[in-house]
């Protein structure tokens, strides 16, 4: 048996945060509630920290196959334990993209001897070119947890509704990159400011915003449960409100990165390509909405859209960088220090964000405290302040490199088993 004492426990369908144990036998949460005699139990002091459930995160990028000197799966998973992950959705824009059997296995595969849960989506076409779909019956009986063409948005719109059509036979999720580039001269920055200032085009907002208008409206078509990806301009955040207004089925979801909360396009003058994402970072007005749709409900999760890269790749001239942010061991800081500290949303608002709601969006058994359930769990201190002088991540590629930030993971647990302990890493 293990014993968690005197933690700050904070189930995320509660109301109020309350210090108590966590019993844990066999991988799994027995019981939550003081526990006098601990005879003969492995015991951990968790006096002064939180006990969440570990956070899941719907969006990620593990970049194996194909680009093991960016990350590998075993890499991805030490990042994501670290920053108090137990639960990972890999997108499928590898090499060769996950569009098949043999390529979701061999992630599947090197996933198993991970510490965490490390899960693979499938592409939705073929080669993630938009143009054929993929065999998505066969891909989800093999254990695909969804589909996405993630860095690439699906520009034709009855092969899109033929996915959808599918993916709500299947009773499956499609997640959706926003992003149509007749609107985009120069990808990973806001067509505005930044842009002007490095003599470039960059990303109109309407990029994003008429793609998301097409999905919405073919969702609740077709019935087709889905995942509006890291969402980047208010009137997108608007459209997703109004559309969730009309959905008595439970369809449309959506997500916002730490990034997107917490920069705006002036990071890109700041730290230049580690600021270049895809959608670009926008306006302090495209930000405070979307902090506004986290608080009230409008937007589900929040998802890291961890993209590693090499510093060779980054050092390259604006134009020529990869767009992307590392992002699973900064979230829960960015979490705190800019939706939390200034009040926009609670601690608990928080952990459910990024724990309970990715996980019932994606029907995965985590992202609870309940009794029963897998011992998944994320102990943390929310005052103590983390300095993020080196990443587990195989890449840096963060403006944070050097940050202090509030919050700091002390441990992660998956089925009751030690993933990572602040304590070891000193």
């Amino acid at each position: 048996m293990l014993i968690i004492k005197n933690a700050s426990v904070a189930d995320p369908r509660s109301t109020e945060i309350k210090i108590t144990d966590i019993s844990i036998e066999n991988g799994i949460i027995t019981s939550i509630g003081n526990v006098s005699d601990t005879t003969g139990a492995e015991v951990i002091n968790a006096d002064g920290l939180i006990a969440a459930p570990g956070f899941v995160d719907v969006h990620t990028h593990f970049r194996d196959p194909g680009f093991p000197d960016k990350e590998t799966i075993h890499t991805g998973a030490l990042a994501a334990a670290a920053g108090g992950y137990t639960t990972v959705v890999c997108m499928a824009n590898t090499s060769p993209a996950v569009d098949n059997t043999e390529t979701l296995k061999y992630v599947q595969e090197q996933a198993a001897q991970e510490q965490i849960h490390v899960l693979q989506t499938s592409a939705v076409t073929k080669g993630r070119k938009g143009e054929e779909l993929v065999d998505m019956d066969t891909l989800l009986s093999a254990g695909a947890a969804g589909f996405t063409d993630d860095g690439s948005p699906i520009l034709d719109a009855d092969l899109t509704r033929s996915a959808m059509e599918n993916a709500a036979r299947l009773n499956t999720i499609l997640s959706f990159h926003e992003e149509d580039p007749a609107y985009i001269q120069q990808s990973g920055v806001n067509s505005g400011e930044a842009a002007a200032s490095l003599g470039l085009g960059g990303a109109d907002r309407k990029a994003e915003i008429v793609m998301v208008e097409r999905d919405l409206a073919l969702a609740l078509e077709t019935g087709c449960k889905i995942d509006i990806q890291h969402l980047s301009a208010a009137e997108s955040v608007d459209l997703i409100r109004k559309a969730k207004q009309k959905d008595s089925k439970d369809l449309i979801h959506c997500e916002a990165t730490p990034n997107h909360f917490s920069l705006t396009e002036s990071a890109v003058k700041e730290y230049g390509t580690l600021a270049k994402i895809n959608p670009p970072l926008r306006c302090e007005a495209d930000r405070l909405a979307i902090i506004k749709g986290l608080s009230d409900g409008t937007i589900d999760m929040i998802a890291t859209d961890h993209a590693p890269h090499t510093s060779a790749e980054k050092d390259q001239e604006f134009s020529k960088a990869p767009s992307g942010i590392i992002g699973l061991e900064t979230a829960l800081s960015l979490g705190i220090k800019n939706l939390v500290e200034p009040g926009y949303i609670s601690m608990l608002q928080l952990i459910r964000l990024m724990s309970y709601n990715p996980a019932k969006v994606y029907g995965l058994n985590a992202g609870t405290l309940d009794i029963g359930a897998p011992a998944d769990i994320v102990l943390f201190s929310a005052d103590e302040t983390a300095h993020y002088e080196k990443f587990k991540s195989r890449s840096c590629n963060s403006p944070l490199l050097g940050s202090y930030l509030p919050g700091s993971i002390h441990m992660t647990l998956v089925s009751g088993n030690i993933v990572y302990s602040k304590e070891s890493q000193q």
